[in-house]
């Protein structure tokens, strides 16, 4: 008897996927590029990164209690910034041994414990699913193994809350660590009058209101709002021609960094000439990478204000 075909393909897929993720697993042997561990928590020995994500704004999902009845009790949405890092270790550890380590490194860095639980103590497959998860393969959470820690801390009036998956995948044993750093969006709108005076005044001006993924080169969709301000500046100023200059932080190798902010630099232009019908000759571009910072490297604060496009007079 042979399966029916809507049926067979999904099989199949579900098969790829899989056989593609344990590839990528097993020929994994260092960290993604760009990313490290999270100061005073570090990693389980052996573990590699496998997937990361930094977002000065963002929201994240957070279980405060355990589910009844297949429902949360006390989901929590963070908005602040948000780290996500997930690693491998191979075959030996436990996925308690795994956790308890990070547990008592959240304990010694501050944090107090809000919940953790086991598979059935914490509510099973639904609680796995409402987890706040990086995808496949970065990151694996198998619902009928796993374990999940939220801890909270408060200093200098700002709270902070830590979330720990512990799970399994073909004996690898894979960790996800959630920091959100509460706090309210920072206004980083510059629109077309102001980045005219910057122009005039300095023959530049830098934007914080253009986004990507990290390690990535495509323009994320919130991005146009200033977008659209600078096709404004430059539809009302038809003689006006910029340099787009990307820029980074120190995190990661140098050539690789100025290799990203050529093609985020080059993106922006893209974006402008297909969809704001600015012209291609209007607009140049170039990549620095970390060779013009905007603050010290030595601090995240510097390194936010790092992260960014400029425009540039010629």
């Amino acid at each position: 008897m042979s399966l029916p075909r809507t049926l067979f393909r999904p099989i199949l897929v579900l098969l790829a996927l899989s056989l593609g993720a344990m590839t990528n697993a097993a020929a994994q042997t260092r960290d993604v590029i760009g990313s490290k561990d999270y100061p005073g928590i570090g990693r389980f020995g052996g573990s590699v990164i496998t997937g990361y994500q930094v977002k000065d704004f963002d929201a994240a999902r957070m279980q405060g209690a355990t589910f009844k009845d297949g429902q949360p009790t006390n989901a929590r949405r963070l908005e602040g910034r948000i780290t996500r890092i997930a690693y491998r270790t191979n075959p030996g550890p436990s996925i308690l041994e795994v956790s308890r380590n990070f547990e008592t490194q959240l304990a010694k860095a501050g944090f107090e414990t809000l919940l953790a639980c086991d598979v059935d103590a914490c509510g099973g497959i639904p609680f796995s699913e409402a987890v706040d998860a990086l995808p496949i393969p970065q990151m694996w959470v198998d619902g009928f193994n796993y374990r999940y820690f939220v801890g909270r801390k408060v200093d200098g009036g700002r709270e902070t809350y830590a979330s720990l998956i512990v799970s399994e995948n073909n004996r690898d044993i894979y960790a996800q660590l959630v920091v959100a750093v509460t706090g309210t969006i920072e206004n980083k709108m510059v629109d077309a009058a102001v980045m005219d005076k910057g122009l005039r005044e300095t023959g530049r001006i830098a934007l914080y209101g253009i986004y990507f993924d990290t390690d990535r080169a495509e323009v994320k969709p919130e991005s146009r709002p200033t977008l659209e301000q600078i096709a404004k500046l430059l539809t009302a100023q038809v003689g006006l021609s910029v340099f787009i200059v990307g820029h980074t932080d120190n995190q990661g190798p140098f050539a690789y960094n100025l290799d990203l902010s050529r093609r985020r630099a080059e993106a922006i232009a893209a974006e402008l000439v297909k969809n704001y019908g600015i012209g291609a000759p209007r607009l140049r571009t170039a990549g620095v990478g970390l060779l013009a910072p905007a603050g010290s490297n030595a601090t995240e604060a510097g390194r936010a204000l790092n992260r960014r496009v400029e425009l540039v007079a010629p």
